[in-house]
């Protein structure tokens, strides 16, 4: 039986707002720098004072041009910006300098994986390089403008309408945000908003090939956020629908608190900004030449380290996934694998205690001011027999904390393992004496009674006693006889 929801499908494109992490603003020399003091970061240009006039930042320009080629985009050679009017307190010339029929990329794509296993290809309509607005910030009796973000230097990376679920706009946006984050041209940080994402969404009959009215959906601060004001706006629509009711293009507003959409105003036309060439910016035509430097700049991307990971170091599919997922780990992981010919065993720490280190820090693996040379130290001293595992993560947590090696922290704290046999039978004999009931099901074949064995020799040596030793000496005594 066909469910209400089965009779729709959805249809869904993102609009990503990606800030530049350039140093200076997209058409003038202010700061471009997150948290400085209120409306410091600001100059005649992007305030639209009278006479001055913007220049374009080379940097930025590079950079969007490198987005789009990680994106699979054409790049548009010939480069033309164009005036987007509107009035609102957070764009003080009343207008936004963006590109409207010129954009800096066109026509590229991403491949999301999905859960069948099967690829699917979205694509990217185009991506354009314009000023960011001020921040706006509503207070109980008035609202107050910030300007420091005004001209900050923004690509909106625009897909078609490919994605029929949330899981799959949570996809693409988890693969967007990888790729540029590999780049280095920003930080991706939705909390500082330097990544944000509007979506674009509607329903149509399942099997119809015709676009039904969408809403976009703005202030959504997470890709949970996104997901979830998706799945509210389809619902939504949906009930509309089956109650007569006509779907109105409109922005809505996603609602943290209440989980919930709410109409913010009727959604703009293109028309509507009344767009034409800027004036002050003269348009210019770009050298293959500059093309293809920045093209030889780009670094291995994600997919295709996932895909070297797994065949060079013989990598499970699942712990190559969580290693490429930051470009510094995943640098870390090879810089590591040129030190010890065991990647299984660099790969168990780095997506074990080391992720949890980073995890709980919040931290970065550059944060932890730990070197390749000092775990792989460390891995070494487990490896051998020298400290166990257990006490191993704890000299990795006193390394992060202190500087200090892994040998320095052994030797000073006495941390190395007691392997001898004299000293390791003597507690062997104390616990076989404390624990009678267990020794008999060691005795009558119960093999996992021997890691209690162990387990309570260790809490005896607080970890120094070697493992696999007192192991073999229960073994020993209990089954092999004196």
């Amino acid at each position: 039986m066909t469910t209400t929801a089965q009779k729709y499908e959805t249809v869904i494109g993102l609009e990503v707002h990606v800030q530049l992490n350039t140093a200076s603003k997209l058409f003038c020399s202010s700061a471009n720098s997150y948290g400085a003091e209120p409306n410091t970061n600001v100059s005649p240009v992007n305030m639209g004072l009278p006479g001055a006039l913007p220049v374009v930042n080379e940097e930025a320009l590079n950079y969007a041009i490198k987005i789009g080629l990680a994106l699979n985009c054409d790049i548009n050679r010939f480069v033309k910006f164009d005036r987007k009017n509107y009035f609102y307190p957070d764009c003080p010339k009343a207008y936004q300098i963006s590109q409207f029929d010129y954009p800096i990329c066109k026509e590229g794509h991403i491949d999301i994986d999905k859960e069948d296993g099967a690829v699917k290809t979205i694509r990217i309509h185009r991506a354009h390089l314009e000023e960011d607005a001020g921040k706006t910030i509503h207070l109980d009796d008035c609202s107050i403008v910030d300007y420091n973000r005004t001209g900050t230097p923004l690509l909106e990376i625009v897909s078609e309408p490919d994605m029929n679920s949330s899981e799959e706009a949570y996809d693409y946006l988890q693969k967007l945000k990888l790729i540029v984050s590999y780049l280095d041209v920003s930080d991706c940080d939705m909390e500082k908003g330097s990544l944000r994402c509007d979506a674009n969404v509607s329903i149509r009959p399942a099997g119809s090939t015709e676009l039904g009215t969408k809403t976009e959906i703005k202030n959504m601060n997470s890709f949970k956020a996104v997901k979830a004001g998706i799945d509210y706006e389809v619902k939504r629509q949906i009930e509309l629908v089956e109650s007569g009711e006509t779907i109105v293009q409109e922005t809505r507003l996603w609602d943290e608190q209440k989980q919930m959409t709410a109409s913010m105003r009727s959604k703009e036309e293109a028309h509507d900004y009344r767009y034409f060439p800027e004036p002050d910016l003269v348009p210019f035509t770009l050298e293959e030449k500059i093309i293809n430097d920045i093209a030889a700049t780009l670094p291995e991307l994600p997919e295709k380290k996932l895909k070297r990971f797994i065949e060079e170091y013989s990598l499970k599919p699942y712990d190559a996934n969580i290693l490429v997922q930051d470009r510094a780990t995943a640098q870390f992981f090879e810089d590591c694998a040129g030190k010890l010919n065991d990647a299984k065993k660099i790969v168990n720490w780095l997506n074990g205690a080391v992720l949890k280190e980073m995890n709980e820090r919040k931290a970065s693996i550059v944060d932890l001011n730990i070197s390749p040379d000092n775990l792989v130290e460390l891995i070494t001293k487990v490896e051998d027999g020298t400290v166990s595992n257990i006490v191993g993560k704890d000299i990795l947590t006193k390394m992060i904390d202190t500087q200090k090696s892994a040998i320095t922290i052994i030797e000073e704290d006495g941390l190395a393992q007691v392997s001898d046999d004299s000293a390791l039978e003597k507690i062997v004999d104390q616990l076989i004496a404390e624990n009678e009931a267990v020794a008999n099901q060691i005795r009558e074949g119960k093999d996992s009674a021997i890691g209690f064995m162990v387990g309570q020799a260790m809490k005896k040596t607080q970890g120094k006693a070697n493992p696999k030793k007192i192991g073999e000496l229960v073994r020993r005594r209990l089954l092999d006889g004196p």
